[in-house]
């Protein structure tokens, strides 16, 4: 008999069963000074959401590290206004995120910072006041409310009008352009067709233009995501544009000039990208459109993600995409079936930037 089989033994229960091996629970050990990479480490002793936090920073490191695997990045939910922008704008600078799909909220909060407007700290409802009388309260201040995050309108209409003066006004050009070459190519002129740009034609020059607004009137806020993605050459895909103020103001833009967005062309593009990848990686932040867009990418490609990471609050009994988890999305072939995937079932404020600390920790060779 095994040493193994032996101590087995003696606790109480056969030794070598099929589904079963002696890997007892440790106890997590914390101390102060320690690293945010020794503290995953020492979520890997412990079971229940410990243990997987543990397996996402496993999973996320060896993403991260190699360079032949392409991180196709998926942000959904309230993060910039929550205060996450500077963690995804830094991976992007420094390498780690080569595709980022996302909402058009968060690019709509991301330029708001990147122009000089804040998010501020709020209460969900303050002490006398129940949640009805304090959000009309708010409305007649005119702030918006995120949970417990704050937002003056004002911002909003700053924005609009760097998105009508520095944003819509060059792709107005390229869609006039690109309508005039059309056109001199019917003899008749009878098929002409409306120029239009891409969706992430769109986050491109909103990157650009948010940069060069953030240094011209040197606001102290970091320029953001869409900058950061703009100045690293790294496409930013937004499906549902139109589900934002964004995407409102491109819409109304579009009624009295020549812009116009073509929803469709992106698909290509990122269809491209996951074609020429040696490797695939999905970092999944929340559910929603920005989830699917990004996993459903490997459905018309020969391959599917070799590695996966999903940081969410969704139940998957409900049956929805936001909840569904990675090994579901293994029966649609969008996962490789020998995949390293992981879930952390949470608060995505609270578990991003413990994964990305410590994944980045273990890649970059800090604290060993």
């Amino acid at each position: 008999m095994s040493d193994e089989d032996e101590d087995a033994h003696e606790h109480g229960y056969e030794p070598e069963r099929e589904t079963f091996s002696h890997d007892p629970i440790g106890h997590a050990s914390v101390t102060g000074g320690m690293s945010v990479g020794d503290l995953a480490d020492q979520y890997g002793h412990a079971g229940v959401g410990a243990a997987n936090l543990n397996e996402a920073v496993d999973v996320a490191a060896t993403m991260f590290g190699d360079d032949d695997v392409t991180v196709f990045f998926s942000l959904a939910g309230a993060m910039v206004p929550a205060g996450m922008r500077r963690i995804v704008s830094d991976l992007i600078r420094d390498g780690y995120i080569d595709v980022l799909v996302t909402t058009g909220a968060n690019l709509t909060h991301d330029s708001i910072e990147a122009i000089g407007g804040k998010h501020h700290h709020g209460e969900v409802t303050p002490e006398g006041m129940s949640e009805r009388e304090h959000d009309e309260t708010l409305r007649d201040e005119g702030v918006d409310r995120i949970y417990n995050v704050y937002l003056p309108q004002e911002f909003f209409a700053t924005f609009e009008s760097h998105l009508r003066e520095e944003v819509f006004p060059p792709l107005e050009a390229e869609c006039e352009g690109s309508e005039a070459s059309r056109a001199s190519e019917s003899s008749s002129g009878a098929n002409r067709e409306k120029g239009s740009v891409s969706i992430q034609r769109l986050t491109e020059e909103l990157g650009r233009a948010n940069a060069a607004v953030n240094e011209r009137d040197d606001v102290d806020e970091d320029p953001g995501i869409a900058a950061a993605a703009y100045e690293s050459d790294v496409p930013i895909y937004c499906p549902a544009v139109q589900d934002s103020v964004l995407g409102l103001q491109a819409w109304m833009y579009s009624q009295t000039t020549s812009f116009t967005l073509d929803a469709l062309s992106d698909m290509t593009d990122i269809t491209d990208v996951a074609f020429d990848a040696d490797g695939a990686g999905a970092f999944v932040v929340g559910g929603g459109v920005p989830k699917n867009y990004t996993l459903q990418t490997m459905l018309v490609t020969p391959r599917a993600y070799d590695y996966a990471v999903q940081l969410t609050m969704d139940p998957k009994q409900s049956g929805g995409l936001s909840g569904a988890t990675l090994e579901e999305a293994r029966s649609w072939g969008k996962l490789e079936r020998d995949a390293e995937n992981a879930s952390v079932y949470g608060d995505a404020t609270v578990s991003l930037p413990l994964v990305v600390a410590a994944a980045r920790e273990r890649v970059e060779g800090d604290g060993s």
